[in-house]
């Protein structure tokens, strides 16, 4: 049976103050356990208008604190902006307050611009080179496993110690974290919703061709993450998507904006290329009835032979985004709380 979990970005939208959005994130996860979600990831994003989930390692803290069935976790960790040490600490931490339930999704891209990563950390550039050794260092540190011979940390531990550890998911949108995820025996799940499935297919096949099984995953565990809206009608399901497609206009042109209404979208008048984008963005998103919704996850797991779907939503009103995680959950039959 398919897993289904839900990735937020924590979106600000016109006519909201931006600390709104992280509140209604905590609130939508503890929706989202109630519709009986399997996992609930919070993304990184840096300098950004319209994404502020700057900081996943303290959202999730909230998170798990307010909920007390469904996983939490990120999607994710940028890793080359930090330490793999602290990034240890911060999870052993998390995994404290919710034993048992943290999922740590790592990351190569910087999830922001290059001025931003400079900022974020100086060494930046340098780190991408490190990633395979600084998952492994983490990899160790998280399950209180000792480090290679000769480590220069080999010393060192990340407290608090304790029963459990947090998951490691290596997510990516490349044939590159399928590659590293393979090698390292770690689930895997490519960001389909980023790059409209450019690629997917193909790294999912070369996570599965080239898995070593590890001590905690014999077999290889894989998952997409999709862009999907649905609603009680198909009309007004698309009539919500309009904000996404003007939002991506935006950003097709470099402009980073906050999210606008669907009213304002709707009113907007488009030239002929922008009419044919927007006819693009509908074919490539699923967007719909929720039976419309679960129907293309269906199809599109059952291709790609993934054991998990993660649903990415935005919407300008957290209204139409819970009754869209509803409609979702009620299609696929997931036990509500």
């Amino acid at each position: 049976m398919l897993t289904l979990s839900v990735l937020d970005q924590s979106i600000a939208v016109e006519g909201r103050p931006q600390g709104a959005a992280i509140r209604e994130t905590v609130a939508l996860a503890q929706y989202c356990e109630s519709l009986g979600y399997h996992r609930f990831w919070v993304s990184e994003h840096h300098n950004h208008p319209a994404i502020v989930g700057t900081s996943p390692e303290i959202l999730i803290a909230a998170i798990a604190v307010k909920t007390k069935r469904i996983r939490v976790g990120s999607a994710g960790v940028m890793l080359p902006h930090y330490s793999p040490f602290k990034v240890a600490e911060q999870f052993r931490v998390l995994d404290a307050l919710a034993p048992g339930r943290i999922d740590l999704g790592l990351g190569r891209a910087p999830g922001s611009d290059g001025l931003t990563a400079f900022a974020l950390n100086p060494n930046a550039s340098e780190r991408p080179q490190q990633f395979p050794n600084d998952v492994m260092d983490l990899d160790a540190w998280l399950h209180g496993e000792p480090l290679q011979e000769g480590h220069s940390f080999a010393r060192l531990k990340a407290q608090p110690q304790g029963e459990t550890a947090p998951e490691i998911w290596m997510l990516g949108s490349s044939a590159y974290g399928a590659q590293v995820s393979a090698y390292f025996g770690l689930p895997y799940s490519f960001a389909w919703f980023f790059t409209n499935g450019q690629g997917g297919a193909e790294a999912l096949k070369l996570y599965r061709k080239h898995y070593r099984p590890s001590e905690r995953h014999p077999k290889p565990i894989s998952g997409i993450c999709v862009w999907a809206l649905a609603a009680e009608t198909h009309e007004e399901a698309q009539y919500h998507f309009s904000s996404r497609a003007r939002w991506q206009l935006h950003r097709d042109k470099g402009l980073h904006l906050t999210f606008g209404s669907p009213e304002d979208a709707m009113a907007a008048t488009y030239n002929e290329n922008e009419e044919a984008r927007i006819v693009e963005l509908r074919k490539n998103t699923f967007v719909g009835t929720g039976i419309e919704v679960a129907e293309r996850i269906n199809e599109l797991a059952g291709r790609l032979k993934v054991n998990e779907v993660a649903v990415v939503t935005w919407t300008h009103s957290a209204e139409a985004r819970r009754n869209s995680y509803a409609e979702i959950a009620r299609a696929f039959g997931l036990q509500t709380e």
